[in-house]
């Protein structure tokens, strides 16, 4: 699935992943390929990508996630790339 991660000044990610996990206010929540269309409020914490490479994860301190047709946009208020 392509993922996006973008704040107000700039776009920490942008590629193909295999899964993400993120914040959600209610909890953790992790999206996979072909995931049902999903648009959820995100809370301070750390966002997971999962790539054929490896694993980033990015602290974020909230914002929204939008799922669908096999593509993750999460904007964030702000955000820093942990590794």
């Amino acid at each position: 699935m392509n993922v996006e991660l973008i704040t107000p000044e700039q776009k920490l990610f942008a590629g193909e992943a295999n899964r993400i996990q993120m914040p959600g206010i209610d909890g953790l929540f992790e999206v996979l390929n072909n995931h049902a269309p999903l648009i959820s409020a995100l809370k301070e914490g750390q966002v997971k990508i999962t790539t054929n490479e490896g694993q980033k994860l990015i602290n974020i301190t909230g914002g929204f996630a939008e799922v669908l047709k096999n593509k993750v946009v999460v904007l964030a208020e702000s955000a820093k790339e942990v590794a």
